[in-house]
């Protein structure tokens, strides 16, 4: 008796739709052919980044970059949760906004960089025991969750500060610059 109300229960529940998004993956050619696809679950989010719309997981809808002078790494997306929601490409944010940090060029790792959109952190990178990377990173590369994305495809170690300049020399050259000058001082006025 009380099977029958259940069965006809699960019969005209409503149905719970996937999301459908525009999708546009660019072959090697870079060139891409925009289709309508559906979702896979309805977890998912549509994103539109550049020259890629298609449906992820909403952890997956990020705005990061890290600009080392020489190159810069954008992730710029915006995500939604309406149907053909991802129709635009997101603004790509590139006016400078007043951060300064260090940057190296060959050895020279104390010229300076203008960083610029959600930049507000200076970072400092080495790749093995030579090679060091300063420049600018957005909030979300610096993060403890983030930051092994990151060394994947720049870095073996990253540090990030969040001071003007503040990626430059290690601070105990600095102290001990700071504890010779007293020394030296009187032997300049001999």
């Amino acid at each position: 008796m009380f099977l029958f109300p259940l069965v006809l229960g699960v019969l005209f529940l409503p149905e719970a739709n996937n999301l459908k998004c525009h999708e546009c993956l660019p072959a090697p050619s870079g060139i891409c052919t925009e289709k309508t696809a559906e979702c896979p679950s309805q977890d998912y989010r549509l994103v539109s980044a550049l020259n890629i719309k298609r449906c992820i997981m909403p952890d997956r809808c990020v705005e990061n970059s890290v600009n080392y002078g020489t190159y810069r790494v954008v992730k710029n997306s915006a995500c939604c949760n309406e149907d053909l929601c991802n129709a635009q490409i997101p603004e790509y944010k590139s006016a400078p906004n007043g951060k300064m940090c260090f940057t190296c060029e060959g050895e020279n790792c104390m010229k300076t960089l203008n960083c610029v959109g959600n930049e507000n952190y200076c970072v400092k990178a080495t790749q093995g025991k030579n090679v060091t990377l300063k420049g600018c990173a957005s909030k979300l590369i610096c993060s403890d969750q983030r930051a092994s994305r990151v060394n994947q495809f720049s870095a073996e170690q990253i540090s990030c500060c969040q001071g003007d300049y503040c990626n430059s020399a290690s601070r105990a050259f600095t102290y001990l610059l700071l504890l010779l000058v007293p020394l030296l001082f009187p032997a300049l006025l001999s």
